[in-house]
């Protein structure tokens, strides 16, 4: 997720058991207390403004996806690798998925508003591919 590098103060009350896992969980994920409260309230406005996407870790770090599905950025994807547009391409990105057309609705509306966010995803993804591709046919010139 990117952050607006400018910061403004906010000051808030929390009930303290609220602030006692916030430290806890920002302890177990090495993230201070203040940066872990601004992801949560920013992914919750996020998940209510685009209900059906939910945000999960992983080894390419915090994500956007859909509740029960694939990630934004592979939805997104899919539909521009299908080479359709408007419906038929929301129609083959939820057969290729296996999910709804509402689902995929809800990927392409959460890609409207943070578009930069899911293409630097989908540009990490192709980079990574064409790396391990370049590293195979290294690999298979080694044993030539």
């Amino acid at each position: 997720m990117s952050y607006i590098a400018r910061a403004r103060q906010f000051s808030a009350r929390f009930d303290a058991s609220v602030v006692d896992r916030l430290e806890r969980r920002g302890a177990r994920a090495g993230i201070n207390r203040s940066r872990l409260a601004e992801r949560y309230i920013d992914e919750g406005m996020r998940m209510e403004d685009h209900p059906g996407v939910v945000f999960r870790d992983g080894p390419a770090g915090r994500r956007a996806g859909l509740a029960g599905g694939p990630d934004v950025w592979e939805v997104i994807a899919a539909i521009r690798a299908g080479g359709l547009e408007g419906e038929d391409a929301v129609r083959a990105a939820a057969e290729w998925a296996d999910l709804t057309p509402a689902q995929v609705r809800a990927a392409v509306g959460y890609y409207a508003e943070y578009a930069a966010e899911i293409d630097e995803r989908i540009r990490r993804n192709i980079d990574e591919a064409d790396a391990a591709e370049e590293q195979w046919r290294r690999e298979q010139n080694a044993l030539a």
